[in-house]
């Protein structure tokens, strides 16, 4: 199967639908169409609510594509890169519809992110999560302040810096997910039934008032955590870690 972005309408329910072969790890082409499809979606008065889903059972999303992140080669293409999933963050942050999302097999790095970035979440039964960046000497800047807004400066840290792997149980005590189900899809509908009755103009303005209230985040951070990603990029440590994940050897940090 080939990588998709695909966006469907029935009965006022946008599904936004996105795939890559790669364990769902989106190259730049289908981060900024994705991008481009949830900023759509939310212009559309034909939608009401919005599901977000990966196609296959194995992973929701592995991030961005590690084949793209080895070939850069100079700053100005490492913020062009670390720019494609903050696009597609910033689209559903800024995205006035209500976004549920269906989170199934493994989400890590950015995936966990674009997790971070909807209003509800469900997810299945056994979902692996994981913040592994600093294992790879890189940094989850871009997804960073999202995943601060749900879980706090304190479990934030602790999840960043150690890189585990945490359950889908961890995941809800940590609010990245809203519910557990063994029946995704039917969990979806039936969670979406309340969306469907209310004002369209007033659950922009709720989300944006909710959003105004929270922790700062504006243009000038999300640029911020680009940077700091490209910056990082720059060093002999995340090179190093990416070459060894992809060689599958152990970096020189690990015991």
């Amino acid at each position: 199967m080939k990588e998709f972005v695909n966006l469907t309408i029935h009965n006022s329910i946008g599904t936004i639908e996105f795939f890559h072969p790669q364990s769902n790890a989106l190259p730049g082409n289908i981060l900024a169409e994705l991008a481009n499809t949830i900023e759509s979606a939310g212009k559309d008065n034909n939608i009401k609510v919005i599901i977000l889903k990966s196609a296959g059972d194995r992973a929701f999303c592995a991030g961005a594509s590690f084949d793209e992140l080895i070939a850069i080669d100079n700053k100005n293409t490492g913020k062009e890169f670390f720019s494609g999933f903050a696009n597609v963050i910033n689209a559903a942050r800024k995205c006035p519809k209500f976004i549920i999302g269906r989170v199934q097999g493994k989400a890590v790095g950015g995936g966990v992110g674009l997790a971070c970035v909807c209003d509800y979440v469900i997810a299945s039964s056994n979902v692996k999560f994981g913040f592994t960046e600093t294992r790879l000497g890189l940094i989850p800047s871009t997804i960073g302040p999202y995943v601060v807004g749900k879980m706090g400066q304190a479990k934030a840290r602790e999840v960043f810096m150690s890189g585990n792997i945490f359950s889908e149980l961890d995941a809800k005590k940590l609010n990245i997910v809203s519910e557990i189900s063994d029946d995704l899809d039917q969990s979806v509908e039936e969670h979406i039934i309340p969306y469907l009755k209310t004002a369209p103009k007033a659950v922009g303005e709720a989300k944006a008032l909710v959003r105004s209230l929270g922790a700062t985040i504006d243009d000038k951070v999300i640029e911020q955590t680009i940077q700091q990603l490209a910056d990082i990029w720059e060093g002999e440590e995340a090179r190093h870690g990416i070459e060894s994940f992809l060689n599958k050897t152990k970096p020189r940090w690990s015991n």
